[in-house]
């Protein structure tokens, strides 16, 4: 059974969630190992599921925001790592083909191999030089035009999903203008190299190595588009970010309320949970639960529903949707651990895996202090 022949969006999250609950076993296996969870991404093709963001014009699903986000905060429960991953595919191939960003032919072509061999995307904008995109910075990475085409050659950092993508959006300056490109790399391509450094502790599984292009030629047309640097606009599909985290912090909610419920020392009867201090923190992880989820879904239908001026006047709230989320995860997986105890300190306690994955969340676009300074600017004009 494939994603794409259910009716219902429950139909498509029960399916997703029975395929998703083998991740759980293997995640200690490929965190300790530091390697690639080549198996789970196998399951997902099985599936379907790369392909439930192409729009429906070419072929896909063209499921909505607040699905998307359901399904990756259920991935997330059971492996951070293999969500984060496939939610820069999700997102940016449902952005990509909704806001017709490319050549309708290339985005046409990219959709048709995604819908058949479940084929990878993501972005590569990130350099050891220039470090986030989203602060500004110009591309080291240069592409350089010849003839009948062009010569990419560059280094970019945490390239996620390296070790399976197949396509790969890549800024580069162009050579002697002052302008930046977007250019469609193919993996296949002569001088297209991953060199694995991604040595992280958190989100170990996610495969974020360097990409090296070494005179990588490209054809005219996998030039996608002239960007600016830093310069973006609301963008919907960047809450995969925050549904991940919450998803991590549910499945550390579960954990440390199942320990509650069944842990029981000596010195009392009954178990844990029944101790004031113990369910003061499973009340206040509920809390935070409730009110992440409020947020982030009240936001991903507002997206949905709204036009397009009402979605260029979301940049703030998204930003903070996220901003909120991952920092209350964060609270979340402390709370876990503290009514768990020093056992979640254990290599094989689930716990301390959570807390390094939550924390990577705080490096993830956007930035929290770009986000309140947005938040900022956004009162100022609200209220003057």
């Amino acid at each position: 059974m494939k994603l794409t022949d259910l009716k219902t969006m429950d139909e498509r999250l029960d399916l997703l969630d029975q395929t998703a609950a083998n991740f759980l076993d293997r995640a200690r296996k490929y965190d300790e190992a530091g390697s690639f969870p080549f198996e789970n991404f196998a399951e997902l093709k099985k599936i379907n599921y790369s392909a439930l963001a192409v729009p429906k014009e070419y072929g896909g699903l063209g499921i909505s925001l607040y699905e998307m986000l359901k399904m990756q905060e259920t991935i997330a429960q059971y492996d951070g790592s293999t969500a984060l991953s496939i939610g820069w595919h999700m997102g940016i191939t449902k952005h990509t083909g909704e806001t017709n960003a490319w050549d309708r032919a290339t985005y046409e072509a990219f959709a048709k191999d995604v819908l058949e061999k479940g084929t990878l995307l993501n972005n590569a904008a990130t350099e050891p030089a220039t470090g986030s995109p989203t602060r500004g910075g110009r591309p080291e990475t240069v592409a350089k035009e010849i003839e009948n085409g062009w010569i990419i050659n560059g280094r970019k950092s945490f390239t996620t999903l390296a070790p399976i993508l197949d396509y790969i959006s890549v800024s580069a300056s162009i050579d002697g203008t002052d302008k930046v490109g977007s250019f469609l790399v193919r993996r296949e391509l002569e001088g297209v190299e991953v060199e694995e450094t991604w040595d992280s502790i958190a989100m170990k599984a996610t495969g974020s190595h360097d990409l090296v292009l070494n005179d990588v030629k490209l054809n005219k047309q996998d030039l996608l588009m002239y960007i600016t640097p830093g310069d973006k606009a609301a963008q919907g599909w960047l809450l995969h970010i925050p549904a991940c985290y919450l998803g991590i912090a549910k499945a550390a909610q579960k954990y440390a309320i199942d320990f509650a419920t069944s842990y029981s020392p000596s010195s009392i009867k009954g178990t844990i949970s029944e101790i004031p201090a113990v369910r003061q923190k499973i009340g206040e992880m509920e809390l935070r639960v409730l009110e992440s989820s409020t947020f982030l879904y009240s936001i991903a239908k507002k997206w949905d529903k709204g036009d397009e001026e009402t979605r260029n006047a979301m940049k703030a709230e998204l930003g903070a949707v996220k901003l909120s989320v991952v920092n209350k995860a964060l609270e979340i997986v402390d709370l876990a651990m503290r009514i768990v105890g020093a056992r979640s300190l254990s290599a094989k306690c689930p716990l301390q895996r959570y807390y390094r994955d939550v924390r990577a969340g705080l490096h993830n676009p956007p930035m929290d202090d770009m986000t309140i300074m947005g938040l900022a600017g956004s009162s100022i004009q609200k209220h003057t």
